[in-house]
């Protein structure tokens, strides 16, 4: 039997009620098969990466500590985005009811067709760092860096804390 592996999951909504949706989406990992739900961070407000003319993101970052394969995390990420209305248009960085990226698994990196970790872009988004800053301070993801070292890089503003709620 293979051990739990620690992964983060930024989670992300700008339709639909996005703080619900992410709360949602929080307790549906949580109750997900072969999941466990460590900690989340608090709720941020970003503007949004793609097209100007949608709403702001509300945007977390989970920990989790899991037995799946990373093949198998995304498909659970995926079906919960699908049961929460996701519409995939194919508009990359559109309005969606719900995003659920894997940022890291482990210390694996992984560069497949559908599948890229840790997440591409991870280093330059604020919406994911500072959420993820808040979870741990120690991480540090292969060929990027610590998380202080990214954020102190970024040229974004740090993302308006909506509501803390660990």
């Amino acid at each position: 039997m293979k051990p739990a592996v620690i992964a983060y999951i930024g989670l992300g909504s700008n339709l639909e009620e996005p703080l619900s949706q992410l709360k949602s989406a929080l307790l549906a990992l949580g109750e997900a098969e072969k999941i466990q739900l460590i900690a989340n961070s608090g709720f941020y407000s970003s503007p949004p990466l793609g097209p100007k003319d949608q709403p702001d993101y509300t945007n977390a970052v989970a920990e989790i500590k899991t037995m799946l394969s990373p093949d198998q995390l995304l498909a659970c990420c995926q079906n919960i985005e699908n049961q929460q209305g996701r519409q995939r248009s194919g508009e990359r960085w559109g309005a969606r009811t719900l995003d659920l990226d894997i940022l890291t698994y482990g210390e694996q990196i992984i560069q497949q067709a559908d599948l890229v970790i840790p997440h591409p872009g991870i280093s330059q988004r604020g919406f994911v760092l500072y959420p993820l800053q808040e979870l741990t301070d120690q991480l540090s993801i292969i060929g990027l860096g610590s998380i202080q070292a990214m954020i102190n890089q970024l040229s974004d503003a740090k993302p308006n804390l909506i509501e803390f709620d660990k």
